[in-house]
């Protein structure tokens, strides 16, 4: 159900509410003012005939003319002798009309119980007389009935005017939304680049804002993660042409100097023994090959003995290959019982950041501290050297670490202060 006919439905049960509760009262009220001018008619008529009578004998012949004034066109009265005739006065400016008179059901409603009054007129010479008052308000609740027809007329004029003002001022608002929600829209499918415009209302300018930033936030996320995609393509391709190179230039040359060997060990006269250190030679630097080759692919220290002894190695690594510097490990003991796939992506961040810090940092110093306090593991690796000098600008390597971390769930801090070293900071939560 959209917005615009749910506030319509409102609008029109509120204005049917309204125009119950007014009717009633309106009614109740016309009930109340016809029997109250019925009632001052007839008090009226009452008092000009006593006081007429008071002062005659005889019927007077101002009697006839009563039922001409405009304050007793309500009333019909007619005088009972005692003999019991009964003597009528027609009502000689009666303008009731038919086709004027309000419909049957609000005369119903209005006039209520009809009232018919009697009273009893002593004349100067004793004689009595029974004054015989009927009222008949169909004047009065026509008057009524018209000045109601005006009213309701009236709000329903207003009503009207109420639903084409709210409905004009709904098209601008939901145009808006329409224009918003066609752009998340296009958001959701990917184009970044779609930008709200500008809104003349406060709250969807503001809507429009923080939707064109998010789109630039998440345009930026993309670009880099394409960028980090490329740039990791990139390095399986090297790293793939490297090892085929390492596989043809050491494993292939001493494949073939070993069967070379063990051909020459074949013929008669042939020097075993030197044939036989020579093979055995080219096995050991095969074997050294090898375990490099599967160090850089997978650490199988990593499995055999933890990520502790993992990282001890990788220190002693760059210890003979650095000397100049230091690196101290605050490794926690429960770091050894941690899932594989968590283990290996901190030995990778660790591993980056030692790399950075040997090729950029040109520090003298770095620390490596691995805590675990109830659910959570927080690394930190940090160096004296000279820090990032274009902080804005990060490199694959912060980029890889940064999603690496928040593959597992974690987050990723990278404080930096130039010339006074790099902190990474990284939380992770443990299930």
């Amino acid at each position: 159900m959209s917005l615009r006919y749910q506030i319509n439905i409102r609008i029109f049960f509120l204005s049917l509410s309204v125009l119950l509760l007014g009717g009633s009262i309106a009614i109740w009220q016309a009930r109340i003012a016809v029997n109250k001018e019925v009632n001052s008619s007839i008090q009226l008529a009452v008092k000009l005939i006593s006081f007429g009578f008071s002062h005659s004998s005889q019927t007077p012949n101002w009697l006839p003319q009563l039922n001409a004034l405009e304050e007793i066109r309500h009333l019909t009265v007619r005088i009972q002798q005692p003999s019991g005739q009964i003597m009528s006065f027609p009502h000689t400016n009666s303008s009731s009309n038919d086709e004027h008179n309000p419909p049957q059901w609000f005369i119903n409603l209005v006039q209520g119980e009809p009232l018919n009054t009697q009273h009893t007129l002593t004349l100067n010479d004793g004689k009595q007389l029974t004054l015989l008052i009927q009222a008949n308000p169909l004047d009065e609740i026509t008057e009524v009935w018209q000045e109601n027809i005006a009213f309701f007329t009236s709000f329903c004029s207003l009503t009207l005017l109420s639903f084409f003002a709210v409905n004009l001022v709904f098209n601008k608002t939901l145009n808006s939304i329409t224009t918003i929600v066609n752009a998340l829209n296009v958001i959701e499918s990917g184009q970044y680049q779609q930008k709200l415009p500008p809104f003349a209302i406060k709250e969807y300018a503001d809507i429009a804002n923080a939707i064109n930033q998010l789109a630039s936030k998440l345009n930026a996320v993309k670009r880099e993660n394409r960028a980090l995609a490329q740039h990791t393509l990139e390095i399986q391709e090297d790293e793939r042409q490297r090892l085929a190179q390492e596989l043809h230039d050491e494993l292939g040359q001493s494949l073939t100097a070993i069967k070379v060997m063990a051909v020459t060990t074949a013929r008669p006269k042939a020097d075993i023994k030197q044939s036989t250190d020579a093979i055995i030679s080219t096995c050991d630097h095969l074997m050294t090959v090898v375990r490099s080759m599967m160090h850089q692919l997978h650490p199988l220290i990593l499995t055999e003995l933890g990520l502790t002894a993992t990282l001890e190695d990788l220190i002693n690594h760059w210890a003979i290959r650095q000397p100049d510097l230091k690196i101290t490990l605050d490794c926690s003991n429960e770091a050894d019982k941690l899932d594989a796939k968590i283990a290996i992506q901190l030995f990778r961040v660790v591993q980056e950041c030692l790399t950075n810090t040997v090729r950029h940092a040109e520090a003298t110093h770095a620390s490596i501290s691995v805590a675990i306090d109830q659910h959570t593991l927080q690394l930190t690796v940090s160096d004296n050297g000279q820090g990032c000098i274009n902080s804005e600008k990060t490199g694959f390597g912060l980029l890889g670490m940064k999603e690496r971390i928040n593959s597992l769930g974690g987050e990723f801090t990278l404080q930096n202060q130039p010339q006074q070293g790099m902190t990474i900071l990284a939380s992770i939560p443990l299930s």
